[in-house]
């Protein structure tokens, strides 16, 4: 790992006003380590950047700056926290593939995570369908336990249900899961992922290229989704919208060489529209974790769940019921009103309003929002 006095030298690097990514690998390629860059002349470095960026980098740290070096030496100090630096042997290969890999990335949890030869991207919409989540969370398990880390950016929905499925996997082989941060590495968002967030440092990896302390702001997200496919074989989108983020995942993991999957999903559900948009731009079609392991050549564990009946709906036989199931029928796979299933099934409202929640508690059905149900397929 890189000794303390050399990663201050690196942190003072980029927290100098007006050097950036890109601008800190200029300064890294012409001059070497940080610790060169700052024993150059004036003259010498505005070759590479402006004259004001050259002063900035000779003048001595502010107050704030030096608390903020100080602080995150003291963090990095600490077991399983660590700050990774781009000449680190420790740095991932699959980032430094990239056109424009961060110089400096913090880590919290098991770092060895970065190394691990089987990675896969999971993304999606923040506000999935139920059967999107449960899907999401049973292919990540799935893949766990076929000894691949799933990635992701620990938003809400999709990401959440992808890090939560990575974690339930068992067995020794089990991949876990690295949630790609766009904030700093000791801030939790969104706040409701606290509890997640203290399960995957414990038993994955948190990760982040922000500095400590920083909050959360808009440009940070697109910004942390070349990490996420970056880091990854290739990036399978769960539900998403047309205009949906995810989709700038799956763009990039193009431009990287990275392979591009897709689950299908309803022409009548919006947070398919953006899937079908990638398979018709050609994305692999995904149905099952299979189809996802046999493209990568990678051997489904004795503990995988891999088959169609473990993840995917397509294929799964009707409940043995009597005739209310007439409902799950009418459902289908698509998301319906109360209304159209009044017209379909020629129930009465309250017979089934009351099989609806029967149903709904026993986890057959979701209720969403605008009195809209949806039938959800056992994992």
């Amino acid at each position: 790992m890189t000794p303390p006095e050399d990663l201050a030298d690196w942190l003072r690097l980029m927290q100098t006003p007006g050097v950036g990514a890109l601008t800190a690998r200029q300064l890294l390629s012409a001059f070497g380590p940080p610790s060169l860059i700052f024993q150059a002349s004036h003259a010498a470095l505005t070759r590479v950047v402006s004259a004001a960026v050259a002063s900035a980098l000779l003048a001595d740290p502010d107050r704030e700056t030096q608390d903020l070096i100080a602080r995150t030496l003291q963090w990095a100090a600490q077991p399983g926290q660590s700050c990774i630096t781009l000449d680190d042997p420790a740095y991932p290969q699959s980032l430094l593939d990239i056109t424009d890999p961060p110089p400096l990335l913090y880590a919290l949890g098991n770092a060895a995570l970065l190394g691990a030869p089987r990675r896969l991207a999971m993304v999606g919409a923040r506000t999935p369908t139920a059967q999107g989540e449960r899907d999401a969370q049973a292919f990540a398990q799935a893949f766990s336990e076929a000894g691949v880390t799933i990635v992701s950016g620990f938003a809400l929905g999709i990401d959440a249900a992808a890090h939560r499925g990575a974690l339930a996997a068992t067995g020794e082989q089990a991949g876990s899961t690295i949630a790609v941060l766009g904030t700093g590495c000791d801030r939790v968002y969104p706040p409701r992922h606290k509890e997640l967030a203290h399960l995957v440092a414990d038993r994955g990896l948190l990760l982040s290229e922000f500095a400590l302390g920083t909050a959360p702001a808009k440009g940070n997200f697109p910004r942390r989704n070349r990490l996420i496919s970056g880091l990854s074989r290739g990036v399978l989108v769960v539900e998403a919208a047309t205009h949906s983020g995810s989709l700038i995942t799956a763009r990039l993991a193009g431009e990287q060489g990275r392979e591009v999957f897709a689950m299908p999903g309803s022409i009548h559900n919006p947070l398919a529209h953006g899937c079908h948009r990638l398979i018709r731009e050609g994305a692999k079609l995904v149905e099952t974790a299979q189809d996802v392991l046999e493209e990568f050549a990678w051997d489904a564990r004795p503990a995988a769940k891999t088959t169609t009946a473990d993840a995917s709906p397509a294929t799964e036989a009707p409940p043995e019921c009597d005739t209310e199931c007439d409902i799950l029928r009418a459902l289908g796979y698509d998301i319906r009103s109360f209304d159209d299933l009044s017209a379909r099934t020629g129930w009465p409202a309250d017979r089934l309003g009351a099989r609806l929640l029967e149903l709904e508690l026993q986890g057959q059905v979701a209720r969403l929002p605008g009195g809209r149900f949806q039938r959800i397929a056992r994992a």
